[in-house]
């Protein structure tokens, strides 16, 4: 397949030089104005500038972050008002501005979110995820991607497969924070694993982690019909929290935590053995039950924490993907026009086991 571009160096509004098709006609965005009020926008088109690319959205996923936002229960540090949310997507580049290879025209791509400043010592060793140039995020403080269109910077795509199904490959934001948890975790082939948690998260945790052949891979949830869906990913089994807790104490090497639930935090210490490692990577509201720093330091317990994916967990996720270890088609359950948004987010968080990844389809 050819990736050259149809239109090469043509100048739309605003002088700027892009290369690729630049369609005419309006951008539709769904803009949160303030929490609780969302309205569809019909704008211009937006133009790449030098360094960017134009991405046509295929999908977009909606996640309990973007109902926080909509709620308004998000740290005020981490959202700014009015905003386009979308920050798990995917879509095809359509034109790239000044600077940028055009080859890229034409491929299917996800991006990363975190707009890391790329400089800063944090940066400059790989952990863009801790970017100490202040905090940017596609779909938080910049415009996301629940819109027709959006631009991006070119230097955070993640050009993806010509055959790669974009509708699986709008899940691969929140693949990505499990690859950063995976990494964190240092799983090895034999070692015993348990996933606290079977959304989203957790159904994709223990897809990339059955491709590390622990010797059991066990998943925790209330609701006995994620446990099924886990053990068709290819976990040894499942377990309701009760029986967890009468179970399985000190059981285990590696313990992820995905839930984000008032508890979990805590009762995930409790499923490591000693000496063994928790990663958390769900979103705790405060209030959450506290770690016991006595167990903590008894048992010499590993605890790292995951807020987002930095670039080199983004290449995991789309590596698995690409090689078909990794394949987030089954997960979504409920598709949805930008114009039923509202539907669209009353249902995320709603408390439906039969709700999984809830997308938008511009």
């Amino acid at each position: 397949m050819s990736h050259a571009p149809s239109e090469a160096n043509r100048l739309p509004d605003g002088g700027r030089r892009v290369s690729g098709r630049f369609p005419d006609g309006g951008n539709r965005s769904l803009v949160i104005e303030r929490p609780g009020e969302h309205r569809l926008v019909l704008g211009k088109l937006p133009v790449p500038g030098p360094g960017e690319a134009l991405v046509r959205v295929a999908a977009a996923g909606i996640c309990l972050s973007d109902r926080e936002v909509y709620a308004g229960h998000r740290d005020a540090s981490y959202v700014s008002y009015p905003v386009i949310p979308g920050h798990e997507w995917s879509g095809t580049v359509e034109a790239v501005g000044e600077s940028v290879d055009p080859a890229l025209v034409g491929r299917k791509t996800v991006a990363e979110g975190f707009r890391a400043c790329g400089i800063c010592e944090r940066c400059r060793c790989g952990e863009t995820s801790l970017c100490t140039g202040g905090y940017a995020e596609t779909g938080f403080t910049e415009p996301g991607a629940f819109a027709d269109w959006l631009t991006v910077p070119a230097r955070l795509l993640h050009p993806l497969d010509d055959d790669a199904d974009l509708r699986a490959a709008a899940l691969l934001e929140p693949a990505a924070v499990i690859a950063a948890a995976v990494r964190a975790g240092r799983p090895s082939p034999g070692e015993r694993i348990a996933v606290v948690g079977a959304g989203t998260l957790g159904l994709l945790a223990v897809q990339l982690l059955t491709a590390c052949s622990p010797a059991e891979l066990t998943v925790i949830d209330p609701r006995a019909e994620r446990g099924e869906h886990a053990r068709r990913f290819g976990a040894s089994e499942s377990l309701s929290p009760e029986a967890a807790e009468a179970m399985t104490q000190g059981r285990f090497d590696l313990a992820v935590e995905t839930a984000g639930a008032p508890t979990t935090a805590a009762s995930s210490c409790l499923l490591a053995r000693r000496g063994g490692r928790v990663v958390l990577t769900g979103m705790f509201t405060p209030g959450a039950t506290g770690i016991d720093p006595v167990h903590l330091s008894l048992s010499q317990l590993e605890i790292r924490s995951v807020f987002g994916a930095s670039s080199s967990a983004w290449s995991d996720a789309v590596r698995a993907f690409g090689l078909g270890l990794l394949d987030p088609a089954p997960l979504i359950t409920h598709e949805f026009p930008l114009e039923r948004f509202g539907e669209a987010i009353a249902l995320v968080g709603g408390g439906d086991p039969r709700t999984g990844k809830v997308l938008l389809r511009p």
